[in-house]
């Protein structure tokens, strides 16, 4: 029987030996984030599962664990929501199918390349560096976070390819990489050739569309509503409760909206529950956030929604302040009314001092 065996362990050489193990036994695994409080943890593992648990202390069995099936190799809990953690089943046949279209991408050479992984392994963006390592045969260096002194030191030794989040490549001084994939909702929009642009979710396991277009054997189409729908080797088999997300034709709905352009290439919009509605027009929060972050008092921003009498949204930048303290709101809106239209600039500001992310750096709009 297939066990699911939770990987409670820093990002390392150790956690790619278990890694090894688990699967040389035939088994599926669980990466679990340690930097979740306990009783987080705890709810990861109640809710997914696994037989045994594998950390620092060693292997200890866990009553009352769920097999996996047949062929089963990788479980991720899903973040940014409420309630019980979603694990997403992930394939070997799966995974192999993601780590040779993205070498082919790539045009990687595991006699010459070497990748480095610096972001969390119980997120698919790390742990698919790792994964796709291992099915093609590429060295890959692993740490147990991002840390600008130590992914330099790596290039300087030899990596070449790697995968961060915006704000991690936004502290690099330089790129020093042959390649670097970035994920996340807001890829820098001026980035160089060498720094690719990637959109996916966990239940593609990261990235499947290159700069807007979809990696081999990956399919994409836009519905009639706008929301983006994904297809081909490299999704989910399943949810941990056994719930397959796609349909009979094997197309997964993504909630996020999107359009294909003439020449087909995708350009993503955001997430379906992210658009704001004001005054019957739609204003998408990330194009105004890229203005915004441009102003000199701008840390950090999220533009939210929020219930407006008249308008039934109105457009809300929550804002981190910089250095040179609160901005003034006319300044902002001219920024965004000269560039995009004036029913996409902030009606209001709210100040904070920090704004809640998942452990990728991503903003939780939803807890804003």
């Amino acid at each position: 029987m297939t066990r699911l065996v939770a990987l409670d362990l820093p990002g390392g050489p150790g956690f790619v030996d278990e890694l090894r193990r688990a699967w040389d036994d035939g088994d599926a695994v669980l990466p679990v984030d340690g930097r979740l409080p306990p009783p987080a943890r705890e709810a990861v593992l109640d809710a997914l599962a696994p037989a045994c648990v594998v950390d620092g202390s060693g292997r200890r069995e866990r009553p009352g664990g769920r097999p996996v099936d047949d062929g089963d190799a990788v479980i991720t809990a899903t973040s940014g929501t409420t309630g019980a953690p979603k694990g997403v089943v992930h394939t070997h046949a799966a995974l192999a199918a993601k780590a040779g279209a993205v070498s082919t991408a790539l045009e990687v050479d595991p006699t010459v390349d070497r990748w480095l992984c610096c972001l969390p392994l119980a997120h698919v963006g790390g742990l698919d560096v790792v994964t796709r390592a291992l099915l093609t045969a590429t060295p890959v260096e692993v740490h147990p976070g991002f840390d600008v002194d130590a992914v330099l030191d790596a290039a300087r030794r030899g990596a070449t390819l790697t995968s961060l989040v915006p704000t991690a490549l936004a502290r690099l001084p330089t790129n020093p990489f042959r390649l670097v994939l970035v994920g996340g909702s807001a890829p820098p929009p001026d980035r160089p050739p060498s720094v690719i642009a990637t959109y996916g979710l966990t239940e593609s396991f990261g990235g499947v569309v290159f700069e807007g277009w979809p990696l081999d054997g990956i399919e994409v189409r836009v519905d009639g509503a706008g929301e983006i729908h994904l297809r081909g080797p490299a999704l989910l088999r399943c949810y941990r409760d056994g719930r397959d997300p796609k349909d009979a034709d094997g197309w997964f709905a993504t909630g996020d909206l999107g359009a294909l352009g003439p020449d087909g290439r995708l350009s993503v919009e955001g997430r379906r529950d992210d658009v704001i509605v004001t005054g019957g027009e739609n204003v998408w929060p990330e194009p105004v956030e890229r203005i915004l972050d441009e102003h000199p008092c701008v840390a950090e921003v999220a533009v939210v929604g929020r219930p407006h009498p008249e308008w039934g949204q109105q457009v809300t930048a929550v804002v981190v302040p910089g250095e040179g303290g609160a901005p003034d709101l006319a300044e902002l809106r001219a920024m965004v009314r000269d560039r995009l239209g004036a029913f996409a600039a902030p009606g209001a500001v709210e100040l904070v001092e920090s704004l809640p992310k998942t452990a990728l750096g991503k903003v939780r709009r939803h807890l804003v």
